[in-house]
């Protein structure tokens, strides 16, 4: 009898994305038609691509009326096929991006072919001049566009004639057993009052602070015992749970609490905590559990949080919630939003913007807000601000 084999073909996208910020756009103005600022180039799938932007537009008949925006193959290549996607980065938190994407999306005629070196997907009419200049986009003369592209590949997978199971991947609890026995640490911290050691390479490795003050030519003349300000001792010991561990540890356990305020307190302070040492994975994990537990008592902490360490999408749904006619009232009572008030004022103006959205409560509520601003309720009383 003869043998029954099987092969596969199998065809997905390599993806990749960039950030292109355009600083100066003011001066970038008068260009001229046809003339652009590029991107530093990116690889992705093995071909490098760039984003072109075209201050006064790629189109004489378009009279400089529109920008252009436009995404090139920058490498030697011969119909390459690709997804694209194109978002103008709302800077005002939000979330109103501009976005042109091939992704998710059911395309009859197929991904996008690009023939030879120097071609381009986009739009020559990207967004009008004149509305883009008076818009959310353009913050401080500056654009942020992020560029996202999925190069499609195909491969033929034959019959395997071996079957051996990989286990997957468990680096990250040799790492943290390391931290727990103590063995080979080098560095010491005393954060209030409470002593935590570590191994110097692995934080240099993780934080580039840490690498700085550790490893660099500018490091610490003392590194045997550094004294860390402005942390709570169990805020650090998360802090270098991540670090060796690669994930967010038991709330709880660390707190030694089981309410949810205290979980959502630690988050706040471990995402301060990232932000002061530039570990942008813990920062976003931590903006995530933020968004999953916001809550009446603690939002307007957490409103000022996301607005001191530019979590925008954190700020949004803080935004939101507030914002909502039956939520209202209760955070201004809050002793956070006494907080916020002072240590974040623009932001209240922003939260009037998101009351004036909700409809036929918006008047009450704007009539609240203000009230909460002068420290009065509606009928002339001073408010108290209490949790």
């Amino acid at each position: 009898m003869a043998a029954e084999t099987s092969s596969t073909s199998v065809t997905q996208t390599v993806n990749g994305s960039h950030e292109f910020r355009i600083t100066g756009y003011s001066l970038s103005k008068g260009l001229g038609i046809g003339k652009y600022v590029s991107s530093g180039n990116f690889s992705v799938g093995g071909y490098e691509w760039a984003v072109y932007f075209y201050p006064d537009g790629k189109s004489p008949e378009d009279n400089a009326a529109y920008v252009s925006l436009f995404i090139a193959l920058a490498s030697e290549g011969t119909d390459v096929r690709a997804l694209f996607e194109l978002t103008l980065m709302d800077q005002s938190g939000k979330g109103m991006h501009k976005v042109h994407s091939h992704f998710g999306r059911n395309l009859e005629g197929g991904p996008y072919t690009l023939k030879y070196r120097g071609s381009m997907w986009g739009y020559k009419r990207f967004f009008k001049r004149t509305a883009l200049e008076t818009s959310d986009y353009l913050r401080e003369d500056c654009l942020s566009v992020n560029c996202s592209v999925g190069v499609v590949t195909s491969l033929t997978e034959g019959p395997k004639t071996y079957s051996i199971p990989v286990p997957p991947s468990n680096i990250s609890e040799h790492f943290g057993q390391l931290l727990e026995s103590g063995k080979g640490t080098d560095v010491s911290f005393e954060v209030d009052g409470e002593i935590f050691v570590a191994h110097k390479l692995i934080l240099a490795a993780r934080s580039p602070v840490f690498r700085a003050q550790l490893v660099g030519p500018m490091k610490d003349q003392n590194t045997q015992c550094i004294k860390v300000e402005d942390m709570e001792a169990p805020v650090f010991k998360a802090l270098l749970h991540f670090i060796y561990w690669d994930s967010l540890p038991d709330m709880e356990e660390i707190t030694g609490l089981n309410a949810k305020w205290a979980s959502t307190l630690m988050a706040q302070h471990l995402l301060a905590a990232a932000d002061r040492y530039a570990l942008e994975r813990l920062r976003l994990l931590c903006e995530v559990k933020l968004c999953e537990d916001v809550a009446i008592n603690t939002v307007a902490t957490t409103l000022a949080l996301a607005e001191q360490h530019h979590c925008f999408q954190l700020k949004a749904v803080c935004l939101k919630f507030v914002a909502l006619p039956e939520n209202l009232r209760a955070v201004m009572q809050t002793e956070g939003f006494d907080y916020l008030k002072t240590s974040c004022p623009s932001v209240l103006t922003e939260l009037l913007e998101y009351v004036a959205k909700m409809g036929e409560h918006a008047a009450i509520a704007c009539g609240s807000m203000n009230d909460a601003l002068d420290g009065s309720d509606a009928n002339g009383r001073r408010v108290k601000q209490r949790i």
